[in-house]
């Protein structure tokens, strides 16, 4: 099931702008004091570290990831998730003439 609506305390307007342009995200707090990010990657392939152990759960769009020691990749659409290790690594590729990939992650 994917996220439509998150009910939000504070949004940070400055955007956190990655690799030159091709990942742009907004940091979010819920009421609760959950923190989350919500944002898109345009076409291109990159690597991701983690801190913390984080769910990326996609809204609209595809992606390819590969976690860090995986051979293979594995395809991710709307309504579909994957975790993350904290201390980690991934890579995600979204292909050349496909929609962005819209995510929201959540930080465990």
């Amino acid at each position: 099931m994917t996220t439509e609506k998150l009910d939000v305390s504070s949004v940070t307007t400055q955007a956190n702008v990655y690799f030159d342009g091709k990942c742009i995200s907004h940091g979010i707090t819920l009421a609760d004091g959950t923190k989350k990010s919500v944002g898109v990657i345009l076409p291109a392939s990159l690597t991701f570290s983690t801190a913390a152990p984080e769910i990326m759960e996609c809204v609209a769009g595809a992606c390819e990831y590969k976690l860090a020691g995986a051979d293979s990749w594995v395809k991710s659409s709307a309504g579909d998730s994957f975790s993350v290790p904290g201390n980690s690594k991934f890579d995600i590729r979204v292909a050349p003439g496909f929609d962005a990939y819209h995510y929201i992650c959540h930080f465990a």
